[in-house]
């Protein structure tokens, strides 16, 4: 209870999940002015990132069902953005990759995705930089631990 009430003290969970809210709007103002959703922006950040992710995949990175994913995917093929190629190995799997007009847009993104970026860690020197990004990717594993510990108790 004292951990709680220390976290909750000075706003851990409020600042998270503000911060995640505030990096959604931002993103939004980078991807509407390209025509496409801050959805279809973040699939495809994480196809740059993970080129080959398959459609359960994404929804995870995206927190989507994935039928909701598979429908956006749907968009995006229409409109150039996504490559679906068959899996080698899993003829029932559909493996996901950026088009050249896909990365095209990304990479005009870049700058703007950069200074994002700078000006969300403006104030912090470079040690100060890596300690938040060490202790936010330590957060995430350990909630990614306890969700999988939770989903093998529940069976």
């Amino acid at each position: 209870m004292a951990i709680i009430t220390a976290l909750m003290d000075r706003n851990f969970i409020y600042y998270a999940t503000d911060i995640g809210r505030l990096f959604r709007k931002r993103l939004d103002c980078v991807a509407r002015p390209s025509g496409i959703t801050t959805a279809q922006l973040r699939a495809l950040l994480v196809l740059r990132r993970e080129p080959g992710a398959n459609q359960a995949a994404l929804a995870g990175f995206l927190e989507v069902e994935p039928i909701t994913a598979g429908r956006m995917i749907d968009r995006m093929v229409a409109a150039g953005l996504v490559e679906r190629q068959a899996d080698p190995t899993d003829r029932r799997v559909w493996r996901l990759f950026p088009t050249e007009l896909g990365r095209t847009l990304l990479a005009e993104m870049d700058d703007e995705l950069g200074a994002l970026i700078e000006t969300a860690l403006d104030g912090l020197d470079r040690d100060e930089r890596a300690s938040v990004t060490d202790a936010l990717e330590r957060v995430r594993q350990n909630l990614i631990e306890e969700g999988e510990s939770r989903a093998v108790a529940n069976g």
